[in-house]
């Protein structure tokens, strides 16, 4: 298990690589154990910096990942450096390569009912080796026990919630103490990607920094969304000089 924090307004990113994330996880389930991940990026800190029931959720994780080049740039300014980026989206990827290897059983729950099958044709075709036990999409009651229900029955190595930031990290919060096994990961709008209903940011777009812009074209009802980013950059920047770093 990977041991060392790095604490970003109150939120404690798990200092690690990809490649030792996912070793780390494959660990996790070759012996059967529980997994909770959160992949972060600013908009999530200043959710959970706003939201007390959110920041405990998150700080219960048992790994909170860089997901966003704001996060990696602010562990820098507080002279706590992360390793790299470690974003949802490509985790994901690597995992179902893993399953794909290993024929692991997955289990997709969240986006619109279109988007979803889509996301299972391309997963079946891509990686035809993954048990794909189970997709339902993010449209339900949240009292709603039959999901839960049929993820204890078919034992899932992997849950992947696509529900939106809050929503995605709450569901897992409280159905996961009700299984025995899986790793439970949010993973918001990857299934529209998978499904090639957005498109990701170009190589070139992401090594310069601005994937975050390329989405914002994609959707500018994210504007709003977008504006804590800055209130991010700010509030850090006011952490570091409280401290005197």
């Amino acid at each position: 298990m990977l041991e060392d924090r790095v604490e970003i307004l109150g939120v404690p990113f798990v200092c690690a690589t990809m490649n030792e994330m996912v070793e780390t996880v494959h660990e996790h389930v070759k012996k059967e154990e529980k997994c909770f991940i959160v992949t972060a990026n600013p908009e999530i800190v200043m959710k959970a910096n706003q939201e007390k029931e959110y920041m405990e959720i998150i700080r219960h994780a048992d790994y909170v990942t860089a997901d966003g080049i704001g996060i990696v740039k602010a562990a820098q300014w507080l002279k706590k450096p992360l390793p790299e980026r470690v974003a949802g989206y490509d985790m994901m990827i690597r995992f179902l390569e893993l399953s794909n290897q290993h024929a692991y059983k997955v289990y997709l729950l969240g986006a619109k009912e279109e988007v979803l099958q889509e996301a299972v044709r391309r997963i079946r075709k891509q990686y035809p080796n993954v048990d794909l036990v189970g997709a339902r999409n993010g449209y339900f009651q949240w009292e709603d026990s039959t999901i839960i229900d049929e993820i204890k029955e078919k034992q899932p190595d992997f849950i992947f919630v696509a529900l939106g930031m809050g929503r995605q990290e709450k569901w897992i919060a409280e159905h996961m103490p009700h299984v025995q096994k899986g790793v439970f990961m949010g993973v918001g709008g990857s299934f529209d990607v998978l499904a090639g209903a957005l498109k990701r940011a170009p190589e070139a777009w992401i090594r310069l920094h601005l994937e975050w812009l390329y989405r914002l074209l994609q959707q500018p009802s994210r504007a709003k969304r977008m504006m804590a980013l800055p209130k991010f950059v700010l509030k850090v920047w006011r952490e570091k000089v409280a401290k005197g770093k």
